[in-house]
């Protein structure tokens, strides 16, 4: 039983229902709300209450997990799944009521333009939380002891998006499943614990046979089982996971490290890379390499767009890049931009498939009309960019760190490109949010993993 009252916590608050309501109603321009539009809005609010509610309303009321229960029976007003779901029934109702003059037929597409009215257009993110639930994997959380990480993994269990691992302190873990009422049955695993004696022998046997040329003696590879990203990482590789995320409460080089000496990199691949997703209004738009290669040569420039290349086409995307400078097609002759054009020369000898050219300033690369009309002979001509290759590490961080925090655009990443697993390094004290959706990606990793 809701109320009116707005000292309660079961208050029915108008911003609940008639935005809403008028909204799915204008849009098949009912000619009436009737009953039956009224009554498809509460049963859509009493179904969303009981869904598992978005890290950022929890972070929005200052609660630490709101769940259906007692507290909480209704969706709170800065839900922003609201605008995606009650209109929708709504407007169903209207139609099948005979009152609608507007009919939809395309109810996917609808959701999606209620959630670009709103700001929320999470089209590519909902595309990837819905490629992992197709085939879910097992998934090591390597610090299940930050209850953001549990959060994360309580969402993806929940969701059925993977199956998580916990790592860490198991009593720690216990008490903040039972404070977040993490009720699922997991594994809970902690490297250092007696009871994984075993396990850490058979790790470390593996990984100093994978080494012992390389430098790795038996004893050093025993002491390195003791800790959590060294034990993670070879549960991927023995088998006994399908992905890892961790670097949550550690800097990225401290795990990549451990992830670089177990897992290692690819077939054929010399350097390692990493890639974030911008979620920018005119689309996806990926970035390279924005955490590893302080200054690469033109050769490894070249690899990670070729890396790049893969990873965006992994995602559904024709990747159209720009190989970035201070300079346009030779204006500079200084070595920093010559490095940028040596790289796209190998880029064009070697792989003539890639839509890719440079080196260009930023600018001229992301508005067509300005680089069509001064560089009619490039690649890119009359062409959207989608895929930024940076000349090193300072531009690249810092340009994604920038569009982040002044523009509010949502960062997916960083992306690890180049490894032999699916391990994936967030950037330390990532949110919940971040956390999910670096999850999905491992899992679409691991299915394409297993499909070779």
């Amino acid at each position: 039983m809701a109320t009116g009252r707005s000292d309660h916590p079961n208050q029915v608050n108008n911003v609940l229902g008639f935005p809403f309501i008028f909204r799915g109603a204008l849009d098949v321009r009912a000619t009436k709300i009737n009953e039956e539009m009224k009554m498809a809005a509460v049963r859509a609010l009493a179904d969303l209450a009981k869904e598992p509610v978005p890290e950022q309303v929890n972070i929005t009321y200052d609660i630490t997990r709101l769940a259906f229960g007692r507290e909480y029976i209704i969706p709170k007003p800065f839900d922003p799944r609201l605008i995606s779901k009650i209109p929708v029934e709504v407007a169903k109702a209207a139609i099948t009521s005979g009152v609608a003059q507007i009919e939809i037929t395309d109810w996917e597409k609808y959701e999606e333009e209620l959630m670009a009215r709103s700001g929320n257009d999470n089209k590519f993110i909902r595309s990837l939380h819905d490629k992992a639930k197709l085939n879910p994997k097992r998934v090591v959380f390597a610090e299940a002891d930050q209850i953001d990480v549990l959060k994360a993994a309580q969402f993806v269990s929940d969701e059925g998006m993977a199956y998580p691992i916990l790592l860490g302190d198991k009593e720690v873990i216990e008490s903040l499943k039972e404070e977040l009422e993490f009720d699922a049955e997991v594994p809970i695993i902690d490297p250092s614990d007696d009871d994984q004696q075993a396990r850490r022998d058979e790790f470390a046997k593996l990984l100093w046979s994978r080494g012992e040329r390389d430098g790795v003696q038996r004893y050093s590879a025993s002491v390195r089982m003791m800790h959590r990203n060294y034990f993670g990482p070879m549960m991927v590789l023995s088998g006994e996971a399908d992905a890892m995320i961790s670097g949550y409460s550690r800097s990225f080089p401290k795990v990549l490290l451990p992830v670089l000496e177990t897992v290692g990199r690819g077939p054929g691949i010399k350097r390692a890379a990493t890639m974030n997703i911008m979620m920018t209004p005119r689309g996806p738009l990926f970035l390279a390499d924005t955490a590893i290669n302080v200054n690469p040569t033109a050769e490894e420039l070249a690899e990670i767009a070729v890396m790049t290349a893969r990873e965006v086409r992994s995602f559904g995307y024709e990747p159209v890049m720009a190989m970035l400078s201070y300079s346009n097609y030779g204006s500079s002759s200084k070595p920093e931009a010559r490095k940028v054009k040596n790289a796209v020369k190998i880029l064009h000898r070697d792989h003539p498939d890639l839509i890719v050219d440079g080196e260009i300033q930023a600018d001229f690369a992301l508005n067509p009309e300005m680089g069509s009309q001064t560089f009619p002979f490039s690649k890119l001509d009359n062409r959207k960019v989608n895929t930024l290759i940076f000349p090193n590490l300072d531009s690249a961080n810092i340009t994604y760190k920038l569009m982040k925090e002044l523009h509010g655009v949502k960062s997916i990443g960083p992306v690890m490109l180049g490894l032999d697993k699916p391990i994936h390094i967030l950037q330390l004290g990532a949110s919940v949010e971040e956390i999910i959706n670096m999850t999905s990606i491992a899992v679409t990793d691991a299915q394409r993993a297993g499909k070779k």
